[in-house]
Order: structure tokens, then sequence, then C-alpha cells
């Protein structure tokens, strides 16, 4: 059984708890504030802070970092292994007390002597508020890469579901003490998000004691590991999250296009990242550490081996998800938002930006592996130079598409530059490894994408059958209509993909069989 499929699932089954709980945030969200002006000013103003999340946690600092700290731990022993993470942390915090203290001081000016609307000034008092996330966010992204490369993936995963229950319940609990108007208690919520990066940083504190870390000040500047990080990091702040960059730039142009697009873009963002997390995220994150042992030990026959795996596993999930969210966007968004403040018209903008954006689901996923590649091998620099090309490229998708489409012309803008992100990597990757041995992938691909399409022609047939004979009135019928096509097609992909003989679908049911059968044997021997 494949060690990337066990460890990448444990990792997932956290990623999977914190994912849900972070729906169950959107669904709050969705009742607390709707997809109006208010929720697209909070969006925008959170999506900037919460860049940093992305590019750190998920990309350029623990890209930059987990080699330079597993290179410390095997040639200069542990205490100067510590020595670097400390010397690493301790220049984040100053550099980032200094950006923030710039922005706050920026932003207070700005709203001092300008002239704003109503939503912008908002917009940008939100953002005063939230700004300080991002210094939780530097500290709890490098207490994930120490535990990722001491060998720890589940604690770290499940440092978000802190975050979202403290997000929770600043909706719930604290929301309500800021006053009686939406436009009032909104803050209450800025607040929760820097209650919330707390508890997700510290929650990773006490495996770090019991691995033997202690935090010290340690003087970034004369550091060796700091400069190290730093060069890397720079250039992978934009090779590894094109994606979410294009997020915060196209929606900070579509704030200004209409009133609900980036809320309604969000929605359908959050729904597509969950199994995106799941299992896209959650391989890269086994990659990198993996990649790079390879990479140092120079086994390049196994680091092409294993990227070409993780792409094959990566295909097999995530296509079948892609197709059932284009096939039941709108079943699934009516059970998770259509309450309080989310009205049925708000169903049908959050379906249609998630049925353009839910298409990029694989390239989306396919991105972060590819540029965990680079990494792996020293190269920050060409992730770096395509993203900034298919940023610019989104870009001008955007300006074209945002107006005659709106929230849909977010999704197909993202997903198209996505599409040119995937195939300049993988061009560039090829160059720099003389080849990459894919030759199977593309038959493996094929099969699978079919299998897929019609999956998801299954689902959409039979959603539109159960909404003629049921409805969607009740409950138990909103359930019915989600999980009962989604239920009936999967089953079918299973069956079509095993009967084609794709080599994961037969891996991902051996697991299932060890996880089942072979405990339950083992209990028997006994």
């Amino acid at each position: 059984m494949s060690q990337m499929l066990k460890s990448s699932g444990a990792m997932g089954a956290a990623t999977l708890t914190s994912r849900v709980l972070g729906m169950v945030r959107e669904i709050v969200y969705a009742n607390f504030m709707g997809a109006g002006p208010v929720a697209s000013a909070f969006v925008l103003a959170f999506q900037i802070p919460s860049l940093f999340r992305r590019l750190l946690g998920e990309g350029a600092l623990t890209a930059a970092f987990i080699p330079v700290f597993k290179e410390k731990e095997k040639t200069a022993g542990e205490p100067e292994m510590w020595r670097a993470a400390n010397a690493v942390i301790s220049g984040l915090t100053l550099v980032s007390v200094v950006i923030i203290a710039l922005v706050v001081a920026g932003i207070s000016v700005a709203l001092t002597v300008g002239v704003f609307t109503d939503k912008t000034r908002l917009m940008l008092q939100l953002l005063r508020v939230m700004f300080p996330y991002m210094l939780l966010v530097c500290i709890a992204a490098t207490y994930m890469g120490m535990l990722n490369a001491r060998g720890h993936f589940f604690i770290p995963a499940m440092g978000a579901t802190m975050l979202n229950l403290v997000m929770i319940a600043s909706v719930l609990w604290l929301a309500p003490m800021f006053g009686h108007t939406l436009e009032t208690q909104i803050f209450g919520l800025a607040f929760g998000v820097l209650l919330a990066g707390s508890a997700q940083a510290f929650f990773q504190v006490p495996v770090l004691k019991r691995e033997g870390y202690r935090f010290e000040w340690v003087r970034p500047w004369p550091n060796e590991t700091v400069r190290l990080v730093l060069v890397r990091m720079l250039p992978g702040t934009i090779g590894v999250a094109a994606f979410q960059l294009n997020v915060v730039l196209t929606q900070s142009l579509a704030f200004w296009v209409g009133d609900s697009i980036v809320a309604s873009f969000n929605y359908a963002v959050r729904l597509m990242e969950l199994p995106q997390g799941v299992f896209g995220i959650s391989l890269a994150t086994y990659l990198l550490p993996t990649l790079s042992g390879l990479a140092a030990e120079r086994k390049y026959a196994d680091f092409r081996a294993t990227l070409k795996q993780s792409l094959g596993y990566l295909a097999f999930v995530n296509l079948l998800a892609s197709a059932l969210l284009v096939a039941l966007a709108e079943p699934i968004i009516r059970l998770l938002f259509e309450r309080g403040e989310f009205s049925a018209w708000d169903t049908h903008a959050v379906a249609w930006a998630l049925q353009c954006l839910a298409p990029g689901l694989v390239a989306f996923s396919t991105v972060n592996i590819l540029a965990r590649a680079f990494y792996a091998l020293g190269d920050t620099t060409t992730p770096m130079k395509v993203s900034a090309f298919c940023l610019g490229l989104n870009l001008v998708f955007v300006f074209f598409l945002v107006r005659p489409f709106e929230q849909g012309g977010l999704g197909i803008a993202n997903t198209l530059s996505a599409v040119f992100n995937v195939g300049l990597l993988g061009y560039a990757l090829r160059r720099k490894l003389k080849r990459l041995d894919l030759v199977e992938l593309p038959r493996v691909f094929s099969t699978v994408l079919a299998a897929a399409l019609l999956a998801g022609l299954i689902a959409w047939l039979t959603y539109r059958g159960w909404e003629r004979g049921l409805g969607h009135a009740r409950l138990t019928t909103r359930l019915g209509a989600v999980f009962v096509p989604m239920g009936v097609a999967t089953a079918a992909y299973a069956a079509m993909t095993l009967a084609t003989r794709v080599p994961q679908a037969q891996d991902l049911l051996d697991l299932v069989r060890e996880k089942l059968w072979g405990r339950r044997g083992s209990g028997l021997d006994i």
C-alpha cells in the first residue's frame, strides 16, 4: 500500500475535520450576513490578511523553510535546528510588526482624510482591525512547517479546526455584543479573526514542546538560515499561490463592479476548497519533505515516480469532485446556505459561480503539487515567473468577463489561468528534469475524465428526477436532492474506474479493505 496514500489520507482526515468546520462557519456566516454589500466588505477585508495564510501556511514559507530545517537536523544536530527555527520566527515577527504598523497607520490616515463610499469605508475599517492577523499566521505557518518536518501532520492540520471553532463562536456570541445592526455586529467577526489566529498558532505549541522546542529570541539579520529562507521565500510567495493572489486581486476589482459579486464568489470558493483541501493540499504538504529528501539524495527516478503517483491520485479524486460540484451546485448551496439572510436569489448567484469555478479544481491542486516539485529541487524562481505571467493573464480575463458574467466571470477567469499555469509549470519541469516519465498518465487521465463526466451526468439526471418527483420544500428532501444523486454517481464512478482497471481506484479500494477488514481480521487472530 502506498505510504503517500496513507500519510496524506491521515492528514486528510484532520483537514476534512477543519474543512467541514469551515463549511459550518460559512453556513453560520450566510445565515448572519447573507451575500450583500456588508458581507462583500467583510470578505474582501478578510481576504487580504488571510492571503498570508495561503502564501505562508500552504506555500512559500513552508516551501523555503522545511528543506533548510531538515538539512540543519541532519548536518548540525537538533540544537542548531531549533536555533535556526527561532531565528526564522524572530525575523518574521519583526518584519510583520513593522508591516502591520505601517498598514494600520496608512488606513487610519486614509479614513481620516479620504472620501469613500459607505461600503468602501466599512471595508477599510474592517481591514484595519483584522490586518494584525498577518503576524499570527506567520507564527502558525512556521510551527506547522516545523511539525511537518518532524513527521507530525495531523496536529498542524487540526490547527485550522481551532480557527474555525473560534470564528463560529464569534458570530454566535461576540457579534451581538457590538450592537443591533449588521453594520456594527460585523466588527465582532473582525475581532474574532484575531482570536482565531491566536488559537490556530498556539494550539501547536504543546506538541512542539514534546519534540524539544523552546522559543528564544535570536537576532535574525546576521543569521545564515534567515537569509537563505528569505531568498527562497520571496519568489515563492508568488510562485505557489497564484490562485490565492488572483482571488484577492480579482475580488478587489469585482468589489467595485457589484455589491454582491465578492460575497457570492467567496461562498463558491469555500465550497470548492473542501475537496481541494482534503486531498489536494494534504497531498502537496506530504510531498514537499518527501520530494526534498529524494532530491537531496539525488534519487531522481524515485522523485519522478513519486510525482507521477501523486498526480494520478489527485486526478482520480478531484475529477469526480469537480463533476459533482458542477452537476449539483444548486442543491448543495440550497441545502447549506439558503436560510436567514441568504435568499433564493443568492443560491442561484453562488451556484453560477461554483459551476464556473469547479472545472478548474484539478488544475488548482496540480499547481500546488508541481510548485512543490520545483521547491524540492531548490528552484523558487521558475514557479514565480510562471505564476506572475498567469496572474497577469487572469486579470485580463477578469477585466473582460466580470461585467457580462459577474461572479461566473471570476470563476471562468480563475479556471483558465490555472490551466495555463499547469501547462507552463509542466513544460518547465520536464525541461529541468530532462524527462518526467509520465507516459502512462495521459491514458489514465482520459479514462478517469470520461468516468467523471459520466458520473456528473448521472448525478444531474438523478437530481432532476428527484426535483420533479419530490421537490425541495423540506429539509429531508433537500438532503435527498444532494446525497442521493451524489451516492448514485459515486458508485457508478467507482464501478467504471475499477472495471477499466484504473490503478488509483484499486489502490483506494485496497486501502479501504485494509482499514476495515484488516483491523477486524487482526482482532480475530488475537
